[in-house]
């Protein structure tokens, strides 16, 4: 069953094996599993978690020029994302390939991979899960994974919430660039769960 796409998740797989490293391949199948565990456990569509999940990352390995072109060329799709800092546009590149070449036409699934970095504010379910998978998949082992993998088992939001906080304190302790996104969506998240 396709729904709104025309690319379904065996195709995606197929795809992106060829695309990536046997690493970030690797990466791509433990969010994938990851992602339909918590699709099923929260409520969720397993189908698009997969195929969100399995295109997250197509665009990741591709050269900084070319995912500039891909921005530059989708300017109204990508929005303001050429400004953002570079190590997020992968994302919103995948989102756009899918979109005008994979033949993904669910805007769930497509914001579900565009966000998958940066969350933002007003997340869905899907973006929750997508973004939460990235970063507590399998291979994953910085000291706070095991925490955010307990919390992602206990309730989506709080889960969501310090992995927003941890990305932001990892970044300004590297003297990173922030994406002012992301510190929307974590003002957003903390909103969400105070408010319960």
């Amino acid at each position: 069953m396709k729904g709104d796409n025309n690319m379904t998740c065996g195709e995606a797989e197929k795809m992106v094996k060829k695309a990536l490293s046997k690493k970030r391949f690797t990466h791509t199948v433990n969010v994938r599993d990851k992602a339909v565990e918590l699709a099923a456990l929260y409520g969720a569509s397993g189908e698009k978690a997969a195929l969100a999940a399995l295109l997250h990352d197509a665009a990741k390995e591709l050269p900084k020029e070319e995912l500039l072109q891909i921005l530059r060329e989708n300017a109204i799709i990508a929005g303001d994302a050429e400004n953002s800092p570079p190590p997020v546009w992968h994302g919103v590149c995948a989102a756009i390939l899918a979109q005008t070449r994979w033949g993904v036409e669910d805007r769930e699934v497509l914001d579900a991979i565009r966000c998958h970095t940066t969350g933002r504010p007003g997340m869905t379910k899907l973006d929750k899960i997508i973004f939460l998978s990235d970063m507590i998949s399998a291979e994953r082992d910085y000291p706070e994974v095991e925490e955010l993998r307990r919390l992602s088992l206990q309730d989506l939001d709080t889960a969501v919430a310090t992995a927003l906080r941890y990305n932001v304190e990892w970044m300004e302790a590297c003297g990173k660039t922030i994406d002012p996104i992301t510190r929307r969506a974590l003002d957003d998240m903390e909103r969400i769960v105070s408010a319960r």
